[in-house]
């Protein structure tokens, strides 16, 4: 079968042959139709990834969407939404044509949703949900403000806190162009980072820009981001961290988290269920059906997977491998 090798770490990926996996007992062979590269695909293929060096060379794709071909329980042709454990365990991703999954791990797609679409909202969708949803526990009226909101994560969750009956979205960005980007989809508001601001007068803005104190932030990113957000919250405020990727350390006054009983709640998809999972990227997708949640994306073939590859190591839409086509 045709798949995107790595070769060496801390390189790019080419075009190359694999057997077609033979699956265990619990396992299903999913024919892939396409697949992202997201930074934890890059960051295991550096080899610096805490889950240490799997043996090479290997096929990269922690997730992807495809089709049943053959399985214990699900029935072939059943379109499906899976993860992988390549770059953290040595086996095979979803960067090839054929790919091995455990069963359990399986979510059927049932919206009517492109597969590239669906590639692209992937885990990024489940944390936004679970994280709003699930950890925030948002009630209907309530202010938000997402940080790092021209990422996956920031957009999806800007959908969902219009879904969830936010009373105002606020989103962070780095850019007047993405500020005006999350407005048309959905933001009451943008906030463009300034560089050197003063923490104070971040959380000035952020509060001007809500109409009022804030009652739940979306905080992919962390550092300085992150503590001004925290002195905008009001009381019962609630910041929910699921990433680091402008600092992976933030500092918080003692004053603050006290003066009005904040929390600081931290998120990571690992720690959910299979059954939250699966209701998380069910309830996504079907917002995406609506229209309602639309993740910036371009879409590359296979056979073209080192310059995908290359331009998801850029900032820039998420990239979506196309592996083959259903017909």
């Amino acid at each position: 079968m045709r798949a995107a090798l790595l070769r060496a770490y801390g390189g790019t990926v080419g075009l190359g042959e694999q057997p077609q996996p033979e699956p265990e007992s619990d396992e299903t062979l999913v024919r892939v139709s396409a697949a992202p590269i997201v930074p934890l695909d890059l960051l295991c293929a550096s080899g610096t990834s805490y889950f240490g060096r799997q043996p090479l060379p290997y096929v990269p794709g922690v997730q992807g969407v495809g089709v049943v071909l053959s399985s214990p329980d699900l029935p072939a042709g059943r379109r499906v939404w899976f993860p992988t454990s390549a770059g953290m365990a040595p086996v095979d991703g979803s960067l090839a044509e054929w790919c091995a999954v455990r069963t359990a791990d399986l979510i059927p797609i049932t919206a009517d949703v492109a597969d590239a679409a669906a590639a692209a909202v992937g885990t990024s969708g489940i944390a936004a949900w679970m994280s709003l949803h699930w950890r925030a526990r948002l009630r209907a009226g309530e202010r938000v403000v997402v940080l790092g909101a021209s990422g996956v994560v920031g957009q999806v969750a800007i959908a969902v806190a219009r879904h969830l009956d936010a009373g105002r979205v606020v989103a962070v960005c780095r850019s007047d162009a993405a500020a005006q980007r999350a407005i048309e989809a959905g933001a009451d508001d943008g906030v463009v980072l300034r560089p050197a601001e003063d923490r104070g007068a971040l959380a000035g803005r952020l509060t001007a820009a809500a109409g009022g104190p804030v009652d739940v932030v979306i905080d992919p990113v962390f550092g300085e981001p992150a503590a001004a957000a925290a002195l905008a919250l009001g009381p019962g405020g609630r910041l929910v961290n699921l990433g680091g990727t402008a600092n992976d350390r933030a500092e918080f006054s003692s004053a603050t988290l006290r003066a009005n009983s904040i929390d600081i709640l931290g998120y990571t998809n690992n720690a959910i269920s299979a059954e939250q999972r699966a209701d998380a990227l069910t309830s996504v997708l079907t917002l995406a059906a609506r229209g309602q949640v639309a993740v910036e994306h371009q879409v590359i073939p296979l056979a073209e997977c080192a310059q995908a590859w290359d331009s998801a190591g850029r900032s820039g839409p998420r990239v979506v491998v196309e592996i083959s086509r259903m017909t």
